[in-house]
């Protein structure tokens, strides 16, 4: 899967914070962690996924994510966000 989920996604949770809620309101659908972010924030995020049964796809970095989800830093995470739900 490339990051053109999360570019063309309606809405989306940037960051660890807002990805976590998202996982725990049970509205994400895919979540995008980066390999260069410090493992202990991509590695509870990533728990969390396995348990809710939530995707999981690594990015190489920060700063690519974050140009992905518009934002002109890098993000650890993000999440694309079922509005339905």
């Amino acid at each position: 899967m490339t990051l053109d989920r999360m570019k063309n996604a309606r809405k989306c949770a940037i960051g660890s914070k807002q990805a976590t809620k998202a996982i725990e309101k049970g509205n994400a659908q895919v979540v995008f962690l980066a390999r260069d972010a410090d493992e202990h924030v991509t590695r509870p995020l990533y728990s969390h996924c396995e348990s809710k049964g939530v995707e999981v796809v690594w990015v190489d970095t920060m700063t690519v994510l974050g140009k992905a989800c518009g934002i002109e830093v890098g993000a650890a995470a993000a999440a694309v966000v079922d509005e339905e739900r």
